[in-house]
């Protein structure tokens, strides 16, 4: 498995994403499912997916990049007390996936869009929930105050950027969805456990800047 290399991993980011831009909803890349069941998620399940946008927020700490992920309310009919990205789905009001990413952040953590440079896109994730996400990946400011909106979010923390990347970190999962087999991810950190699709882009990203392929 290729290693992320030494050095300035916001540099890094930076050179690797820089070309990338918001896919289509039809084109889906997911590490560990095979290449026609994104397509089954889409099709079969739901007949049609709701498109959404995540910010992956990449705080450039003077020590090293963190990342900033939020601890869903647990009182949320979808996916509550998960450890998440802040976002949500696209408005008619959104420019696009961008716009809808930086919007929901500021919705829901208090994170001005003016401390965030949009550096590149992830591939678009589809989640259970029959939702097509697009990953935002963001070089932020950390000069803010954070302002948690406590009907969506029941907390706000950082971890470490290269822990999250690194592969010893990474827990593999099997299951069958659809009577396909599946491998899912789980990142340990503290006495959080970041999983599902989170976790999900989260190898992407690592994908992403090691040139890593995920499986077809």
């Amino acid at each position: 498995m290729p290693e992320i290399p030494n050095g300035n991993l916001e540099s890094l980011i930076r050179e690797r994403l820089s070309h990338t831009r918001p896919q289509d909803p039809d084109r889906v890349r997911m590490p560990g499912v095979p290449g026609d069941l994104p397509r089954l998620l889409r099709m079969a399940r739901f007949g049609r997916v709701v498109p959404a946008a995540v910010l992956v927020p990449v705080l450039a700490r003077p020590e090293g990049p963190s990342l900033l992920l939020t601890r869903r309310a647990d009182h949320l009919s979808h996916h509550p007390g998960q450890i998440s990205f802040p976002g949500g789905r696209l408005e008619a009001t959104d420019a696009g996936a961008e716009d809808a990413a930086l919007r929901e952040t500021e919705e829901e953590i208090g994170l001005p869009r003016s401390h965030v440079e949009v550096v590149g896109f992830l591939d678009n994730y589809v989640t259970i929930t029959g939702y097509c996400v697009t990953p935002v990946v963001g070089i932020v400011r950390p000069d803010f105050e954070l302002r948690l909106d406590e009907t969506e979010v029941a907390e706000a923390f950082e971890v470490p950027l290269r822990h999250v990347l690194d592969p010893e970190r990474v827990r593999s999962r099997k299951k069958r969805l659809f009577g396909v087999k599946i491998v899912y991810f789980e990142i340990p950190y503290r006495h959080y456990n970041i999983w599902g699709a989170t976790a999900g882009m989260l190898v992407s990203l690592r994908m992403a800047l090691t040139g890593e392929m995920p499986d077809e």
